[in-house]
């Protein structure tokens, strides 16, 4: 598969460095250059871009809003963004981006992100054949997705990086800034899941829903400490030792579960 791909950046070493990397690639074929959005969304108008690899920092319109404005094409380009800075990473796959690479460019990282579109181009070529959505992201019921495989992890954003989570490393999920994260022993992960959905994902088993804010795995509580008026905190084992909150409406729940 051969991908049209455009490359976003208003800075010209930084174009060129990555067209030269990207040339190494067999699959991905160069065919427009921008120093800006408003320059980008005209070239992505006027041609059926396969994958766009875009800069945040950009002047005017930057690369957040225009990733966002692009998702409301018919049939809009996969992106991948390609910053000196990691505090973007979470709202960039707010507007479905398939990857986020950190620069300086590593070459094997760079490969993954491009399997990424490949994949999820085949994808939606394949929903698009079924009479589903030609958005990525949405495509639904096709064989082999996740409406039917089920696993014991739980993706979650890392430095611009998706990884997998293994169920048993998770000492809490909770919400913060209407954002959703999970601790693990030593580290705070976002995830694009809603507490609800993790509830559903996580529920039964060692996970409790303590709080409207919190689901807590009951097999990494240290101590359970009372507050007032039939309240509580558990204390973690995790590396911090967090404290999470236990409503009163869902104490009495716990204290049947742990007999107490």
């Amino acid at each position: 598969m051969l991908l049209k791909a455009l490359i976003v950046d208003d800075e010209y070493p930084a174009r060129q460095e990555l067209r030269f990397m990207l040339g190494r690639f067999d699959n991905i074929e160069i065919v427009g250059e921008a120093t800006s959005a408003n320059e980008a969304l005209a070239l992505i108008r006027a041609l059926d871009y396969q994958v766009l690899f875009l800069d945040i920092n950009l002047p005017g319109m930057n690369g957040l809003e225009l990733g966002a404005v692009i998702q409301e094409l018919p049939k809009p380009p996969f992106v991948i963004f390609v910053s000196a800075y990691d505090e973007h990473a979470l709202k960039a796959f707010d507007v479905n981006a398939v990857d986020y690479i950190l620069k300086p460019i590593d070459e094997k990282r760079l490969k993954r992100a491009i399997d990424r579109v490949i994949k999820a181009h085949q994808e939606r070529d394949a929903s698009v054949a079924s009479g589903g959505s030609a958005v990525p992201g949405t495509s639904k019921g096709l064989p082999g997705t996740t409406d039917e495989i089920k696993i014991n992890r739980i993706p979650a954003e890392k430095l611009g990086k998706t990884i997998l989570v293994d169920i048993e490393e998770i000492f809490y999920a909770f919400t913060e800034q209407d954002y959703v994260y999970i601790k693990t022993f030593a580290d705070k992960l976002f995830t694009r899941f809603t507490l609800k959905e993790l509830d559903v994902r996580l529920g039964g088993g060692m996970f409790f829903r303590t709080h409207r804010c919190y689901i807590v795995n009951l097999q990494k509580v240290k101590e359970i400490v009372p507050f007032f008026n039939g309240t509580y905190n558990l204390v973690l084992e995790d590396k911090e030792r967090s404290e999470v909150p236990v409503s009163r409406a869902q104490a009495k729940k716990l204290r049947k579960i742990l007999g107490f």
